[in-house]
């Protein structure tokens, strides 16, 4: 996740609601070999429908009289997560590798029973007596509780609905303003509170838990995310902003607030084993919109010097001063670098996998694994390097590794990747783009102050107060001033046109092109080629933006996280949000048309020669239904997309473009009033569900708007606090460009009808779904009717 944050990285999305009605395999509802049992609901008084609190039960994948496979070295102790239960350490690894669950995040999640001496007690009496996967299932059932009973559920009025959703001109498309609505209403679905009747007590009879308390209502992803995050929750305070929730937007702020106090910065979720990183630091810009929004600048005492002591702590362990081997000047920059010798704890498993291999089987020997023969530094670098990459919020991804083409011939085994991250050597264009706008969006905030405390006091403290102010905005305008000058120097590609991470290992731009290349101009940075204006500097924004237009014209979804299919979590297929840069594309730097294409000027051919690192043969393919792929411009036709939206009169290239990527969405499921769901007849061969009227998921896929992302660590969650947020800012915002999507239609092909000599009848429908390139859906169904006798 990440996500996105993972954002301000913003993380991967095409907006999208994925329905159960029109849902295949890829898109069906998620199972894991973990049984669930309902265990009890999460304050069930206050909420309309409440949310079911579940219990995942160990299943492991190992007989129970299997010995727990041999272990490598336990993980040094790290300082940072001193818990004996939850931290690296000898019970952590050994819970592990006996798998009792398909997820290593859900045993981190699970309080305690007992306080951690009675549990480690327990643990070390296994542990002496032999070891097999029953004995450790026995002792995870008796000494640990269900995950997330630390939280409860919060109640939203049902009767508050947003003024954007009320105004037909906002959004005029009835199945597309039912359908925000309906995202507008999952948020009763993901506000959350501590429940304080179920923390564990600080004391030595209580049990442990690995989750951080907050004091203030928050908004959680979904799925296995159950508590905070920090890069995810930019784009959940844009749709809670928009859907005027503004108690629960400041709510999450005032969280964010006491972590820098408590910690010296927010880490990267609400748990314990994330207090060694953070995410993109997004809090300045997240206070920056709400108080821009709302006007409630009563905020702004408590907040401005917590935010001050972000960036102070984004300057003093991620800030490093880099030579440039372009102009031979020296510029401050920040890379990520978490501090880490072990497993995340969140996801041990496949941490050790990555750095000490498999076990050949559970009677190998320890030294048997896999033939790696790292040492204690390099695993030590490597843990280091997998902790940095979940700091990024794009964990994972091929832009950040030694070799980005490691596991394209095998997408399916991603440790070739992992071993090969350079995370740390990295100066990402994204991140530096982000403090630049942290800097800026500081000094404007001071500027708020000023005139704040002018008007309320003219006593001499509020003068020297102003006049701090005023100082402090001058400081943080110069230090952005800098630091745009070493993205321009260091990350611009004036031949490419295009941006890209700075690697320190080579000393060069690493000219891989990724969907980061658009946080400069989202945050306001353009070069020089651009601004000095003339009559190429639209020719050469247009350029920047001509990926934008390949995408379109040759893909089914949005703009994707890279342009290559690893198998990793933010590469192809999945899909990443440009928007928000398309929108901050200056009017005089967009007054042309889209330019037509045809045979003899083609999508790729407006991209500026290795801009994408990539030549035509090397980009991924289209499918297509008949089992073959297009690498031509299928979905360009007169000046507009499939599935791209209605060209609009006088449209320019960039309001072209954005109007194309905002319609690359999908309603699915059924809308009350106005979308019925399938019949039970046509679920059931579509492979869906009635129980369900549709999904929001973490991830989309750039190649089928109907689809779910895929790839990563975990199975593809639903929910999703940042996608649900993602899509109700673009509806609020371009609600009156997006069209209503053309649903595919299900075709039932006629069926031998299959008559057995029973006696009384029972009707039966199977089938199976083909997608076609139009987007149909061709259903072949069999009926079987059997008349017993």
């Amino acid at each position: 996740m990440s996500p996105l944050p993972h954002w301000l990285i913003l993380i991967a999305a095409v907006l999208s609601i994925v329905g159960d009605a029109l849902a295949g395999p890829e898109t069906a509802p998620l199972v894991t070999r973990n049984a669930t049992v309902q265990v009890e609901y999460a304050n069930p008084a206050s909420v309309g429908t409440p949310v079911a609190v579940e219990t995942s039960i160990p299943a492991p994948i190992l007989p129970s009289s299997a010995p727990i496979p041999p272990q490598a070295q336990v993980p040094p102790k790290q300082s940072w997560c001193p818990s004996e239960v939850f931290c690296a350490g000898q019970l952590l690894q050994t819970v592990n590798l006996a798998q009792p669950f398909s997820d290593s995040k859900t045993f981190v999640d699970k309080p305690t029973v007992h306080n951690e001496v009675t549990t480690v007690s327990d643990f070390n009496a296994i542990f002496d007596g032999g070891l097999t996967v029953g004995a450790v299932t026995n002792y995870v059932n008796l000494n640990f509780q269900g995950e997330g009973l630390e939280l409860e559920a919060v109640s939203i009025p049902s009767n508050r609905t947003p003024a954007f959703l009320l105004n037909e001109a906002t959004i005029p498309s009835p199945i597309v303003r039912g359908w925000a609505s309906i995202v507008n209403g999952y948020w009763n679905t993901l506000v959350r509170e501590t429940n304080q009747s179920r923390l564990c007590p600080d004391t030595s009879s209580g049990c442990e838990s690995s989750l951080i308390p907050l004091n203030h209502t928050f908004v959680v992803p979904g799925g296995r995310f159950r508590e905070q995050y920090y890069w995810d929750s930019f784009w959940i305070m844009e749709g809670l902003l928009v859907s005027e929730l503004y108690d629960i937007a400041k709510s999450g702020l005032l969280n964010f607030m006491d972590e820098i106090e408590r910690f010296g910065f927010i880490p990267n979720g609400g748990r314990i084993y994330y207090l060694n990183r953070s995410q993109p630091p997004i809090f300045i810009k997240m206070l920056s919109r709400y108080v821009n929004v709302t006007s409630d600048t009563s905020i702004l005492p408590r907040a401005l010097p917590l935010a001050e002591a972000e960036l102070v702590w984004w300057q003093t362990n991620r800030t490093i001063s880099v030579k440039s081997p372009y102009t031979g000047k020296t510029y401050p920059v920040s890379h990520y670098a978490a501090i880490n010798t072990a497993p995340r704890p969140e996801s041990y498993l496949e941490d050790y996998r990555t750095v000490n291999g498999v076990p050949l089987s559970a009677g190998s020997s320890a030294t048997d694994l896999n033939g790696l023969t790292y040492t204690e530094r390099q695993r030590a670098d490597m843990y280091s390097e997998i902790a940095s990459g979940a700091e990024t919020g794009w964990d994972y991804t091929s832009r950040f590794a030694k070799d980005p083409f490691a596991t394209l011939t095998n997408t399916t085994n991603q440790e070739p990747l992992m071993r090969g991250l350079n995370v740390r050597a990295t100066v990402a264009v994204d991140l530096n783009s982000i403090i630049y706008d942290a800097m800026i969006q500081l000094a404007n905030l001071y500027s708020v102050s000023i005139r704040t405390t002018k008007s309320l006091s003219k006593r001499a403290e509020s003068r020297d107060k102003r006049i701090m102010h005023a100082t402090l905005a001058n400081q943080h305008r110069a230090n952005a001033a800098l630091r745009k000058a070493a993205i321009l120097d260091l990350m611009w590609d004036p031949e490419k046109m295009a941006f890209y991470d700075f690697n320190l290992t080579s000393n060069a731009r690493n000219g891989f092109f990724s969907a980061a290349h658009f946080y400069p101009m989202w945050n306001g940075i353009w070069p020089e080629e651009v601004t000095r204006g003339g009559k190429h500097a639209e020719a050469v924004a247009r350029k920047m933006f001509a990926p934008v237009g390949l995408v379109l014209s040759r893909y089914n979804g949005t703009f994707p996280a890279t342009f290559l299919k690893t198998g990793a979590q933010w590469d192809a297929p999945n899909a990443y949000i440009i928007i928000q840069a398309l929108a901050n594309v200056p009017s005089k730097l967009s007054t042309q048309p889209y330019p037509a294409l045809d045979s003899s000027k083609t999508s790729f051919s407006l991209v500026p020669a290795n801009q994408l690192g990539l030549s035509e043969s090397q980009l991924p393919l289209q499918p297509l239904v008949s089992g073959q792929n297009s690498s031509l411009d299928i979905n360009y036709n007169a000046g507009t997309w499939t599935t791209g939206g209605t060209a609009q009169s006088g449209e320019t290239w960039s309001r072209a473009l954005l109007r194309g990527m905002a319609n690359r969405y999908s309603t699915g499921g059924s809308i009350p009033g106005l979308l019925n769901q399938l019949t039970p007849q046509e679920l059931n061969v579509t492979f869906s569900t009635p129980d369900s009227t549709g999904h929001m998921y973490e991830k989309f896929n750039v190649f089928d708007i109907d689809s779910a992302g895929s790839g990563g660590e975990y199975t593809v969650q639903a929910g999703f606090g940042w996608t649900n947020g993602a899509a109700l800012w673009v509806a609020a915002n371009y609600g009156a460009i997006l069209d209503r999507p053309e649903c595919p239609a299900i075709e039932i092909a006629p069926a031998p009808v299959v008559k057995r000599s029973l006696g009384s009848k029972v009707t039966r429908f199977n089938g199976r779904r083909t997608k076609h390139h139009d987007g149909r859906y061709t259903v072949e169904r069999t009926r079987e009717v059997n008349k017993w006798r």
